[in-house]
């Protein structure tokens, strides 16, 4: 066990980082396939091919997940993704045909570094050429090198969001493991400890809660010139078990996984945000038993992850992360 969303057999993670321009993208390969599902919460998304991972459609394994950073543009990252998984003869086939089912979804980063510079299918190919299974890289790579958290107040007062992963051994043979990019608009809560760990800072740099601020009476006189851009953010997560799944209960977990971005982001799935989670099963232990478990517990799992996000990440392009205000 590396603590991480590796640890589910069967599953490989390859990121692309680009921090000079503050973007990059996060590839999660299932080269023998996998029963997915989606939940999609936030206003405002930008996804792709999630159409297919809903239980009455015919599509029943997908065979990679691309988070990627550059809003819509970065959707192309997939492209290149299921270019390479077709050069390894991983996909669905149809007649001659190999046809690589990797759905996609976007976070808005072209507020950091360089705008112009967006991750497209030469990204998704090499983070796809350096997928493996060790240990996930987490804190400002892949997805989470352009992420930010804490922007109630505007992006000046943000702070570094990320990447981060966590895991769990069920001790019954079975893994539940999750994979978070958090962007968010809101602020970073450690919900076992209840201490504050990003969201927006103050003039003399002291960090918020995002939902005292939000409370505030004069928050609209406050933030009327630093408003939170309506399609500026997104929380990401992919959340992955060993268990055998049908495609309704793959869908299942991707929904009640949401609760980790309630337990952790404060606020989330507000108008601003785009919030997506993905599920995959390996099917590698069936173990029909252990389902009402794994649904009990995929939501402390994801908000450990988003944890290890702020956590682990690294200031960037003036936005300072969690170590550098000494909030962690």
């Amino acid at each position: 066990m590396n603590n991480t969303l590796t640890d589910v057999t069967g599953v490989e993670v390859g990121h692309s980082t680009d921090a000079e321009n503050g973007t990059g993208c996060t590839v999660v390969l299932v080269r023998g396939g996998a029963v997915g599902g989606v939940d999609v919460r936030g206003a405002a998304p930008g996804t792709r091919e999630t159409d297919v991972l809903r239980a009455e459609n015919n599509v029943d394994r997908v065979h990679g997940i691309v988070l990627s950073g550059g809003s819509a543009y970065g959707l192309s990252t997939a492209s290149g993704v299921m270019r390479y998984l077709e050069g390894q003869g991983v996909g669905h086939r149809v007649g001659p045909h190999i046809i690589p089912i990797v759905p996609a979804a976007i976070l808005f980063d072209l507020g950091i570094g360089s705008s112009e510079v967006r991750p497209g299918e030469a990204q998704g190919l090499a983070a796809a050429e350096a997928a493996s299974t060790k240990a996930v890289a987490q804190g400002s790579v892949g997805a989470g090198t352009g992420a930010t958290v804490g922007k109630a107040l505007g992006r000046g007062a943000a702070m570094k969001g990320g990447l981060g992963s966590a895991s769990l051994d069920m001790g019954s043979g079975v893994v539940l493991s999750a994979l978070v990019a958090v962007n968010a608009v809101g602020g970073v809560m450690n919900p076992n400890t209840g201490s504050l760990i990003a969201g927006p800072r103050d003039e003399a740099g002291v960090v918020l809660d995002s939902i005292a601020v939000y409370a505030d009476p004069e928050y609209g006189i406050r933030s009327r010139m630093n408003a939170p851009q309506p399609l500026g953010n997104t929380t990401l997560a992919v959340v992955a078990t060993s268990a055998v799944l049908t495609r309704g209960q793959a869908n299942r977990l991707a929904t009640v996984a949401q609760d980790g971005l309630a337990l952790a982001i404060r606020p989330c799935h507000t108008l601003h945000d785009g919030d997506t989670v993905f599920s995959l099963a390996t099917g590698v232990v069936d173990a029909p038993d252990e389902v009402p478990r794994l649904y009990a517990l995929v939501a402390a799992v994801v908000a450990r992850a988003i944890v290890n996000a702020v956590t682990y990440a690294t200031g960037l392009h003036g936005y300072p992360s969690a170590r550098e205000v000494g909030s962690v």
